[in-house]
């Protein structure tokens, strides 16, 4: 890669030459046969992604418009949407939708830990909510929800199951197809940017609409939105010659790369590397004596929350390690100086991490912390090859 740093935050993610190259190409006109042709084969792959028999909207913008897209075509003004929530992202539905009259009720899970299905099944049966929203994976936790348990609960009950896969999608499974104890209970939208697992820079917003939440939106006369309502978009997914928004051209080269590249190595076993690659960044961190947040059973493939040992001081730590070209994220509200999150996800590899053990330690090192490096870099290695 020709990138300087290793950029390890949980998004953007490090961006591969062959991304890099498909960016630069010659800007063609959003109409011109040349760009219809990509655009519509990026679309193809996401639709391949997600498994979906509905319809997937790629347009510019960023995750948060994704999740505005998702609401407001799904859930009119004055219906009842309830978040689950595993942290910060989880809850940045709760504004989102109150912004469009939406009624919003929100189970919130401690942080670090995992929201009981009971207490979704309780919460469903004492009202009439049109959808329930979850995170598959917080940004700020490095949490995992539980689909198997999580998408019955909300299909028993009647109500629309939308996925924030922000940081998941292309890393974990989020087959729109899958069934979950019943042929009528599946995934009925997911949304994603192109700046996580997928691996492409910041930029678009990705949505994918299940047969039901179409008819959802079907069934709203107005949506309160423009550039975000899925009508608008719906022709130019169909076909992407027409016009109704100028899309981000050479955006859409990157994400048809990325798109191709996640394809080539086959979605199996990027789930694979994913998983793997998450326990063995942890094991590793663990011989350095920092704590994930997340228990091991319900932690992120694609990104780590990591509680320091004591006496590390957080600016002074992330700061060291930039300067020796490793960057990593702070931790958000209450963890905020007593864990980072680091992100192992996209196009990170085995050399990578391998490196950035190597960096982490000599920086505990150096900063009074007794870190065996070879350790730290044997049990990584270990247990990413005993995928």
């Amino acid at each position: 890669m020709r990138n300087k740093e290793m950029l390890l935050i949980p998004g953007p993610t490090p961006v591969v030459d062959e991304i890099y190259d498909a960016l630069s190409s010659e800007t063609y006109a959003h109409t011109d046969p040349r760009f219809v042709k990509v655009f519509k084969n990026s679309l193809d792959q996401t639709k391949k992604l997600f498994n979906t028999d509905g319809e997937v909207f790629v347009v510019a913008g960023s995750g948060t418009l994704a999740m505005e897209m998702a609401i407001i075509n799904t859930v009119a003004p004055g219906e009842k949407l309830l978040v689950i929530s595993h942290g910060y992202f989880g809850d940045r539905f709760i504004p989102l939708a109150k912004a469009f009259g939406i009624q919003v009720e929100t189970i919130q899970a401690e942080w670090g830990q995992h929201v009981r299905k009971e207490v979704v099944e309780e919460k469903l049966a004492s009202g009439d909510f049109k959808a329930v929203t979850v995170t598959h994976v917080d940004t700020s936790t490095g949490i995992m929800a539980n689909l198997d348990e999580l998408v019955p609960a909300v299909k028993k009950a009647g109500a629309l199951f939308i996925l924030d896969g922000v940081c998941a999608a292309a890393a974990i499974e989020e087959d729109m197809q899958k069934t979950y104890g019943d042929p009528s209970y599946t995934i009925d939208v997911v949304l994603t940017g192109s700046q996580k697992a997928i691996g492409v820079p910041p930029g678009l917003a990705i949505v994918a609409f299940g047969p039901r939440a179409l008819a959802a939106r079907e069934a709203i006369a107005d949506v309160h939105g423009y550039y975000t309502d899925i009508k608008n978009w719906l022709p130019i997914m169909k076909d992407p010659g027409k016009y109704y928004a100028t899309p981000p051209v050479n955006m859409i080269y990157a994400f048809n790369k990325g798109m191709e590249l996640v394809m080539a190595e086959g979605l199996n076993e990027r789930y694979r590397r994913h998983a793997a690659l998450g326990k063995a960044v942890r094991a590793g961190l663990m011989v350095y004596g920092m704590k994930p947040l997340a228990p091991e059973a319900i932690a992120a493939p694609t990104l780590s929350c990591v509680l320091y040992p004591e006496g590390v001081n957080d600016v002074e730590f992330r700061k060291r390690l930039a300067e020796r070209g490793m960057v990593i994220a702070g931790a958000l509200a209450s963890l905020a100086g007593k864990a980072f999150r680091i992100g192992h996800m996209g196009n990170a590899t085995e050399d990578m991490f391998v490196k950035a053990l190597q960096i982490v330690g000599e920086t505990l090192n150096e900063m009074g912390h007794e870190a065996n490096i070879d350790k730290a870099v044997a049990e990584f290695t270990k247990i990413y090859h005993a995928r």
